[in-house]
Parts: C-alpha cells; sequence; structure tokens
C-alpha cells in the first residue's frame, strides 16, 4: 500500500507539503495540492485517520446523536449528514439516544465524554438541564437539528409556523371542526417539534376564536398509531371532525387509510394535512407542509465545520423554508357533513 512518502516522490514535493496539500492544514499553492492529489489518486493512497489527526490535531470523526432510525425524518437528516461528512473525508460515530433509556444515561455520562469525535449533532434531541450541562462541558461544538438547545447552533424549519400555516389553510376552507392528531399518548416522548407544532394549531385555533373547539387526539408519532387513532376518533359520527391536523405525514397518511376503512371520503367528508412532505405524501395526494430534512443534514454539517474551524464564532439558528404544498386531501368543507355533527348515531359515511 502506497504510503506518503511515495505520494510525496511522485508529486515532486516534500513530506510535509504532501501531508499538507492532502489534509487542508497549512498553506500550499493550488497547483501544488493538484499535483500531490492527483499522484496520491494515481497510486491509490488514502490518508488514515489516525495520520490526519496528528497534522491537524482532529479525530476527524463527528458524533451523532438520534433517538432512533424509525422515522422518515430521522435517517433522512442522518443521510444529509452521512453525505456531508464524506465530502470532507470525515468518519461518523452514530450514539442512540432513546428516550429515558439506560442507553441514553450511558451515552451521556460515559460514552460521550470520552470525546473520540471532533463536533457533536443532537438530532431530535430535547436533553434535559443535565444533559445539556453535559453537552456543553464536552467543550465541543454542538449543533441541533429540528430542535434548539440554549448555547447552541441549530438548524431546523420553523414548526409552531409550518402548523399554523396548516390549521390556517383549513380554517380558510371554512372548517371549524379541526383535531390535531398525533403525540405521545403519555406526553413524556414528545419530542421538541413535535410539541411546537401543537402550540402552531392551538395559536392559529384561537387566533380564530375557536380554543374551545380545539382538541388534541394523541397517538404514536407512526403511520400505524396515527392509524389506530384516526379509527377511533372518526368512528363516532357524533364527534367526527371535518379537518385533521397530523403532527407529521405518517400519522396523516395513517388517518387517510382510516377514513377510507370507515367509507368517509376524503377531501369530500374529511379533509386531512400533514407536515414534512414525506414520501408517502404524493402518492396519498396529501396536502402537506415541505420540509427538507436531508438537507437539515448537510446544513448542520456545514454549521459545525464554521464552528470548528472558528471556536469564537457567535451561534446561529438557521429555518429552513416549509412551503404548503396544496394537494387533493383537503378541501372546503361540506356544510351538509358539518351539520350533522353532534346528532345521528354511530356509523360511517
Amino acid at each position: 500500500m502506497a504510503g506518503i512518502a511515495d505520494v510525496a516522490r511522485a508529486a515532486g514535493v516534500s513530506k510535509s507539503t504532501a501531508s499538507r496539500a492532502l489534509t487542508g492544514s497549512g498553506y500550499v499553492s493550488a497547483a501544488t495540492r493538484q499535483r500531490v492529489r492527483e499522484a496520491a489518486a494515481a497510486l491509490g493512497y488514502v490518508p488514515t485517520t489516525s495520520a490526519v489527526s496528528l497534522v491537524t490535531g482532529r479525530t476527524q470523526t463527528v458524533g451523532v446523536v438520534i433517538p432512533s432510525l424509525d422515522r422518515w425524518f430521522f435517517s433522512q437528516v442522518l443521510e444529509g449528514i452521512q453525505d456531508a461528512l464524506l465530502e470532507r473525508r470525515y468518519d461518523l460515530a452514530l450514539y442512540g439516544a432513546p428516550p429515558e433509556s439506560a442507553a441514553r444515561r450511558e451515552m451521556f455520562e460515559h460514552f460521550l465524554a470520552r470525546k473520540r469525535f471532533d463536533g457533536l449533532i443532537a438530532v431530535g434531541i430535547e436533553p434535559s438541564a443535565r444533559e445539556l450541562e453535559r453537552l456543553i462541558a464536552f467543550g465541543k461544538p454542538v449543533v441541533a437539528v429540528g430542535g434548539h438547545h440554549v448555547g447552541t447552533n441549530a438548524v431546523s424549519i420553523d414548526d409552531e409556523a409550518a402548523a399554523r400555516i396548516a390549521t390556517d389553510h383549513l380554517l380558510c376552507l371554512g372548517h371549524r371542526e379541526i383535531v390535531f392528531l398525533g403525540g405521545d399518548p403519555d406526553g413524556r416522548h414528545t419530542s421538541f417539534g413535535d410539541g411546537r407544532r401543537l402550540d402552531g394549531y392551538r395559536s392559529a385555533m384561537r387566533e380564530a376564536g375557536l380554543e374551545a373547539s380545539a382538541r388534541h387526539v394523541h397517538s404514536e408519532v407512526t403511520m400505524p398509531g396515527g392509524y389506530g387513532a384516526a379509527v377511533e376518533l372518526l368512528g363516532d359520527r357524533r364527534t367526527r371532525p371535518t379537518a385533521i391536523v397530523g403532527v407529521c405525514d405518517e400519522v396523516a397518511v395513517g388517518a387517510i387509510i382510516a377514513a377510507r376503512r370507515l367509507g368517509i371520503r376524503v377531501p369530500e367528508r374529511l379533509s386531512v394535512v400533514g407536515i414534512d412532505d414525506h414520501a408517502y405524501a404524493d402518492m396519498f395526494s396529501l396536502t402537506t407542509l415541505q420540509q427538507r430534512p436531508h438537507q437539515q443534514g448537510r446544513a448542520a454539517v456545514q454549521l459545525l465545520m464554521w464552528q470548528l474551524d472558528d471556536p469564537e464564532a457567535p451561534t446561529h439558528r438557521l429555518f429552513e423554508s416549509s412551503p404548503l404544498v396544496v394537494r387533493n386531501s383537503t378541501a372546503p368543507v361540506d356544510d351538509e357533513a358539518s351539520a350533522v355533527i353532534g346528532v345521528g348515531p354511530l356509523g360511517n359515511g
């Protein structure tokens, strides 16, 4: 296997110059850098992490803390982080942090304390006061995705505004019986973003003079969770809403499937709005607020690199845009359907 000495010899430079050209540490002219890289490519030389660390003083590794991979948002963010790190020849160390788990406690108390990374990206993590204290005490740059931790960089959509826009869309169509669907059943595991979306829904209902009519139906934040909760919600014609705001697209799609099973036509008898623009959204013609978690992952890496290059730089919070994408799951309220709410027997239709 070729070594740095072989690359230097092929490029006609010293070993230290070849090392600087390949690691980006120290000045090397553009022409020399290109010549060294071409020599390295021709010889199949790849600088080891340990070799780069000796030159740069960095581990060339970024830690990523994530609660789970079973939600579309988390997996998409992780892909964006990985792509951006690969472009920079950085390794990724993944740490799972399920809420209130022994693994999470072990991670904050021991694994992260080993500091085998240059910086940390926390995805969808709403840390306790003790955990946030630990994060800051590590003395490494921290970027939050899908949340905001005081004293750290952050990137996300404006979750509260997204839910408010989704609710306002339904209000403008004449809906008044609007339910917010989704959110952990016991309320303890609700993520930062999900909680902000509930706040946005409540704010829109309050501004429309409908605070007393606001309803939050809990469910697991998954497609099956949304389906199960929606079957129960929609099964009673007397209390059935005319519209649903899903905490995310998975929950909203679950509600659409539940409505179909019960014979409730969407959007003629029930309008449904989601948030995220999940890969399934177009398939179910779901009106939704679009976000690009893959891009958020890439942006998080960029923020982290800026902080690594300039530790004294002020922290930033970046809001990604989240435009409303109107499809065929929403329509003006059906006056006939609205009129029967509160009367009539149990049943479908």
